[in-house]
């Protein structure tokens, strides 16, 4: 799909949910105040009028019961991301894969280990981390998944996600001893990580993320659909049907298949001296 036709389906999807709100408020014996008329594209995408666990940057994760599952097996999504950097130089930089975040990510600062691109499962790297893929398999509307592996002394700059019908989630799995300068804001809150620890947030409000340590940061990062009423989740299957179809997602997986070639023909020999590897 060319931009033309992305931009026309994400126009229409507007056009959906502005009539959606009306219909909503009629529902509600509610007068639709003047002021909607005035809303801006970031509250109508924002789904306001459906979402169910409100408008905010950062949530409890009573949200996503199912979290506590990840917080109690996290030590065996541990061991397997030890046998992944293990061949840490070959694992791809985000933008190698993503070629749209190259403003975010450069050099072999961040790498990423991928299971899962907007509801597709990587089987190659599933296989390899088979207790990580069995606990992402039973999460309910998954969409990405990855180690995210944040270099010592990178800043990620702040950027958005392209849409909030996402919720992320990261689990802390290798967190620099010096946590205090491994931080992530998201919009005015700012936060850390623990180690076997979830945490939940919305990815379309501005967020950047600084490792001011020595240390690698590696968090197991994944997406899911963002609980939305019945009608707020059709209009959320069409934007992301939309966003699998454009380059933005169409040249992830490409890439993926290119470098998981690359790597079978390697041999994928773990690294004798890698200084990224995490402190024993």
């Amino acid at each position: 799909m060319d931009s033309k036709n992305v931009v026309s389906t994400v126009i229409t999807a507007i056009l959906i949910l502005t009539i959606v709100s009306a219909v909503a408020s009629a529902d509600d014996g509610c007068s639709i105040e003047s002021d909607r008329k005035a809303q801006s594209t970031d509250d109508l995408m924002s789904y306001r009028i459906n979402d169910i666990i409100g408008d905010k940057p950062v949530f409890g994760k009573a949200v996503f019961p199912w979290t506590a599952d990840f917080e109690a097996n996290w030590e065996k999504i541990r061991t397997e991301l030890d046998e992944v950097l293990k061949t840490h130089s070959q694992l791809p930089s985000f933008h190698e894969l993503s070629p749209d975040q190259k403003r975010i990510s450069r050099g072999d600062n961040w790498k990423t280990f991928v299971f899962y691109v907007f509801g597709d499962r990587f089987d190659p790297n599933c296989a390899r981390c088979p207790e990580t893929a069995r606990l992402l398999d039973r999460v309910p509307h998954l969409r990405n998944a990855t180690f995210s592996i944040l270099s010592p002394h990178y800043r990620i700059p702040p950027h958005r996600g392209p849409t909030n019908g996402i919720i992320r989630i990261h689990l802390g799995l290798i967190i620099p001893k010096d946590s205090a300068n491994c931080r992530i804001r998201v919009d005015n809150e700012v936060f850390g990580w623990e180690e076997g620890k979830c945490v939940v947030f919305d990815d379309y409000f501005e967020h950047e993320v600084w490792n001011d340590t020595d240390e690698q940061r590696v968090v197991l990062f994944f997406d899911v659909d963002r609980p939305l009423r019945p009608l707020g989740k059709l209009l959320n299957r069409l934007l992301i049907a939309t966003l699998k179809r454009t380059a933005y997602v169409q040249d992830a997986r490409n890439n993926m298949l290119d470098w998981e070639r690359r790597y079978r023909e390697t041999g994928t020999q773990p690294e004798q001296n890698n200084d990224l590897q995490h402190p024993p």
